[in-house]
């Protein structure tokens, strides 16, 4: 018997450092543009990206707020304390000319996290709240990830 949980965490962790999330192209004014910023903008491709091998939601998205549609119409409930697996969605933050973005990542437990970095361009562990410098608006768990614990 598969054990999906395990198989779940050791994808996020292994996906520290990797750079496959990095490009997402479209047609962007009739042009083929790079979406993802060569990483700079990949959380929402990430994690949905692992969510979608995992068949926790249906696809794979280029922004937080419609992985967290997918997450909330496949099942994930807004739960107060983070769990190992969780999904976090931390506070808009400006980043100058008009950029303003969520972001996503996974808890993985210890205060840890594993989000995409926009200034290296893959994903990256670090402090849960990033040290308290931004904090985290939405927390979201489902239970079939708890069914899946071995």
């Amino acid at each position: 018997m598969p054990l999906i949980f395990d198989t779940y965490l050791a994808v996020i962790r292994n996906s520290a450092g990797s750079k496959l999330f990095r490009n997402f192209y479209a047609k962007v004014d009739g042009k083929k543009a790079d979406i993802m910023r060569n990483g700079e903008l990949s959380c929402a491709f990430y994690v949905s990206s692992v969510l979608v091998l995992f068949k926790f939601i249906i696809g794979v998205h280029g922004t937080v707020d419609s992985t967290i549609k997918d997450l909330k119409d496949s099942g994930w409930k807004e739960i107060k304390k983070p769990k190992i697996g969780s999904v976090l969605i931390w506070e808009k933050m400006d980043f100058g000319n008009n950029s303003i973005h969520k972001h996503i990542g996974f808890f993985i437990g210890g205060n840890k996290a594993i989000s995409n970095s926009y200034k290296l361009g893959y994903p990256v562990e670090h402090s849960w709240n990033f040290n308290a410098k931004r904090k985290v608006d939405m927390i979201l768990w489902n239970h079939r990830i708890h069914l899946s614990v071995s």
